[in-house]
């Protein structure tokens, strides 16, 4: 009897539906990651993989440029648009998303053209490089479209449709085509390959939104500018920028200093750190157009609820992931490679401080669909400072363990002024209480 309350809550509860949908559907996704890292990293040599991680971090720090935040403030727009009853706006200001995406990618590609190849090869003291990035230059349009075509979906409440994408279907055309590679011995396309698996997914994702938008018959009452599109999107881009920057100069750093091997360890460390993070930005893009649509409607009271349910939410599985993670960190490391074991001191510190950091709820969230984009962005750029300055002084003198340490205190000052912010500005408590 008991148990069948509980199942009648939980059909009843919209939040906790979409939350455990959108969690089974990322924890999915982070096997799948998982697996796919053993073998890469079993089949393939440390320094082909640490390409590889180099090319995925080049396409996120330039690719969150070439996006301008589309992929989070359609989600502002979404919700600014259902309190109007106007969402058939949507479709208008997502073809302009992407003309400027395409505009944005093009700028891009010209400028790594223009500049001298041996520049950009003497930096890294790496011949290879440039090529990397003149091959993702090309994926850079492909690659933003597909991260908002999976955003769309979202907003057009196709829950399980973006999380398919968003945690299974992207990964598909690089495991398939890494598997192809290993059969027949041409790994050193794996690049490549990563890179054309963007081609496709744009393409399959856009025929999905197309599909979608058909149904939409109604007129739009609202006619959202280019301008009005930029500007809001805008500072969420450099927040993105941010958050991307510090995620990726621990591994430009590490490429400078060290070497293909090094990023390679380090890296497995980072994406075993992703089923941390996973749980945050689940509830998270769960909630994100409700807080929107709550505090345009000046409804503080479910405001403040949908923020105290999420920070509970967020800390409770963490915590338990975190034990689990620490106690069988040299397992876990093995199991990649006995080499990856010298990444073990570095992903004890990243994930602990992630945990840390789960402790502040949805803070980010907030800020960018409250209008307060400005605020976060500010912050986000002193925080970018912060681990750029530490990065620089602590990777040559302590390698992976200094790229963890940079991050983590980076990651933790954001958090902690953020909430901070949003507790006096508006008296909401995101961080958990």
């Amino acid at each position: 009897m008991k148990i069948s309350k509980n199942f009648d809550k939980i059909r009843n509860n919209s939040f906790l539906k979409k939350s455990i949908v959108t969690l089974f559907l990322r924890i999915s996704g982070a096997f799948v990651l998982f697996g796919f890292t053993v073998f890469l990293t079993k089949s393939f040599s440390p320094k082909i993989v640490g390409q590889y991680d180099f090319a995925r971090t080049f396409l996120l720090v330039v690719g969150s440029i070439c996006l301008l935040g589309f992929d989070q403030s359609i989600l502002y727009f979404k919700g600014i648009l259902t309190s109007k009853k106007s969402l058939a706006e949507l479709k208008n200001i997502y073809y302009k998303m992407v003309l400027m995406l395409f505009l944005a990618s093009v700028t891009a590609l010209i400028i790594i053209l223009i500049i001298d190849k041996k520049v950009i090869n003497n930096y890294f003291s790496d011949n290879e490089v440039y090529p990397i990035i003149l091959k993702s230059s090309i994926a850079l349009f492909f690659s933003g479209l597909s991260m908002l075509n999976t955003e769309i979906f979202r907003a057009l409440d196709k829950l399980i449709v973006a999380e398919l994408f968003r945690n299974i279907i992207k990964y598909v055309p690089l495991v398939l085509g890494a598997i192809v590679l290993f059969y027949y011995q041409k790994e050193t396309y794996l690049v490549n390959v990563f890179l054309i698996g963007f081609v496709v997914l744009a393409v399959m994702s856009s025929i999905f939104v197309f599909f979608y938008f058909k149904r939409i018959k109604q007129s739009s009452t609202e006619n959202i500018s280019h301008k009005e599109i930029f500007l809001k999107s805008y500072p969420i881009a450099i927040s993105g920028m941010a958050l991307f920057l510090l995620m990726s100069f621990d591994i430009l750093f590490l490429k400078k200093y060290h070497n293909d091997e090094t990023v390679a360890f380090y890296s497995v460390g980072l994406k075993i750190m992703t089923i941390l993070s996973i749980i945050i930005v689940t509830i998270n893009i769960t909630i994100s157009a409700k807080i929107s649509e709550y505090f345009s409607g000046h409804k503080t009271e479910e405001l403040a609820k949908v923020l105290k349910n999420s920070s509970r939410t967020i800390f409770s599985i963490t915590f338990p992931v975190i034990v689990l993670l620490s106690v069988f960190s040299d397992y876990i490391l093995s199991f990649f490679g006995d080499g990856y074991i010298a990444a073990k001191q570095a992903f004890l510190i990243l994930i602990i401080g992630q945990g840390i950091s789960s402790a502040f709820g949805s803070s980010s969230v907030y800020l960018n669909m409250t209008g307060r984009q400005h605020i976060y962005q500010i912050i986000l750029i002193i925080a970018v400072i912060i681990n750029f300055v530490l990065n620089r002084f602590l990777i040559p003198l302590y390698g992976m363990t200094g790229a963890a340490i940079a991050f983590v205190s980076s990651t933790f000052f954001w958090n902690f002024v953020s909430a901070v912010i949003i507790y006096k500005k508006d008296k909401m408590k995101v961080f958990l209480n």
